[in-house]
């Protein structure tokens, strides 16, 4: 079969948004695939996570060097999602490749892609409240009592998701980990789900090379577009208003949920509307606010030099 040049163009495009925010890869590259490529869900899974099997290792390494991952936390992860990734694969082999299973997996895919954009949301949220945190722009990352079983439990939940869908070794997992350990920096659970989902997504491309329904020809389309477009997003990342960028992915996210969901055009279209009007409202709003709040301090500030003068 001929090599797809389009699909390695789309491709490239999402890695670059990949790069510039560390999540969206599963949850734009298959939903891209079955949308505008017409390729189906289970093939989408399957060549998607043996490409992604290729790229996770790239961004972990950087974090390691960096040391901002847990490495306890990370063992009890893999303890739970390493399995249950497999297994996940085996449970999409044991229903079939009828049209009620293409729909399941539809279906599947539109919830974890609802939970992708809710981690986007999260970690902007997080992200906001680590610079206004007092000593943790410098100050070493806080001690954690790790917790074995809930801990094992998110990965086997998130495992078996990703096994599914090829969705949610990112957004899902982090969003899970914020709520089980709220101290936890943002960049240290990036880095810790981002080297927990190597053995993880790489569990997942096994049992689809050997039960789903790997196509080569859309995982080198995949590979060539996606290695450079992550590169680049990587590189420019430091310069790119990572907040919009996130904004617009979990705009992006959401309508891609929807569409697995079977809704029509125009309803997608409203609400991706009203969706980014309330975004940019509530932006607005955390703008004004934090103006306020600078306007005051300055305030307190001058308070003291105006006293002194006044003192003869």
């Amino acid at each position: 079969m001929d090599f797809d040049w389009t699909m390695a163009l789309g491709s490239f495009l999402v890695a670059i948004v990949v790069g510039l925010t560390g999540m969206g890869g599963g949850a734009l590259m298959t939903p891209m695939l079955v949308t505008f490529f017409g390729v189906s869900p289970l093939a989408a899974v399957s060549s998607d996570l043996v490409a992604a099997a290729v790229m996770k290792p790239v961004g972990s390494a950087v974090h390691y060097r960096q040391g901002t991952i847990n490495m306890r936390l990370v063992g009890w992860l893999c303890a739970g999602s390493v399995p249950a990734a497999f297994c996940g694969v085996l449970l999409a082999r044991a229903l079939g490749h009828g049209d009620g299973v293409e729909n399941l997996i539809s279906k599947a895919m539109g919830v974890a892609l609802l939970i992708a954009a809710a981690g986007l949301a999260v970690r902007g949220v997080l992200a906001r409240r680590d610079r206004h945190r007092p000593g943790t722009a410098d100050g070493e990352a806080p001690e954690i009592k790790i917790r074995p079983v809930p801990t094992v439990l998110i990965g086997l939940v998130g495992g078996l998701v990703v096994g599914i869908t090829s969705v949610g070794s990112g957004s899902l997992i982090i969003v899970a980990l914020l709520a089980l350990y709220p101290t936890l920096k943002a960049n240290q659970l990036v880095g810790t789900d981002l080297l927990q989902a190597v053995p993880l997504v790489f569990a997942a491309a096994l049992g689809h090379l050997l039960f789903g329904d790997f196509q080569m020809q859309v995982t080198a389309a995949l590979l060539v577009g996606s290695i450079p477009g992550v590169y680049l997003g990587s590189k420019i990342s430091s310069r790119a208003p990572g907040g919009l960028i996130r904004r617009v992915l979990a705009l992006v996210l959401v309508a891609s949920a929807l569409k697995m969901f079977d809704v029509g055009a125009v309803p997608i279209a409203w609400t991706v509307v009203v969706l980014g009007a309330a975004t940019a409202a509530v932006w607005l709003a955390g703008r004004r606010r934090t103006e306020r709040s600078a306007g005051a301090r300055n305030g307190r500030e001058r308070v003291p030099a105006s006293a002194d003068e006044l003192v003869p």
